[in-house]
């Protein structure tokens, strides 16, 4: 994902989750399992830089036929 991609759907992904996290303290707390892992995961994707690296390819032989 580019950043632009990335910052949309980790910002998506943050502010859901925020917001079933605040949802939760007025209808019950085992909506959190849901809340939680949403918010992890949209921290993730917003702050992963690593995936955008395209690493080399280390052929060794050449092209088989």
């Amino acid at each position: 994902m580019n950043i632009i991609s990335r910052s949309i759907v980790g910002g998506i992904l943050i502010v859901g989750g925020l917001g079933i996290i605040v949802f939760s303290f007025f209808s019950g707390f085992f909506i959190l399992a849901y809340g939680v892992p949403i918010l992890i995961v949209g921290i993730i994707i917003l702050f992963n830089k690593n995936e955008d690296k395209i690493e080399r390819i280390k052929m060794k032989g050449g092209k088989k036929k």
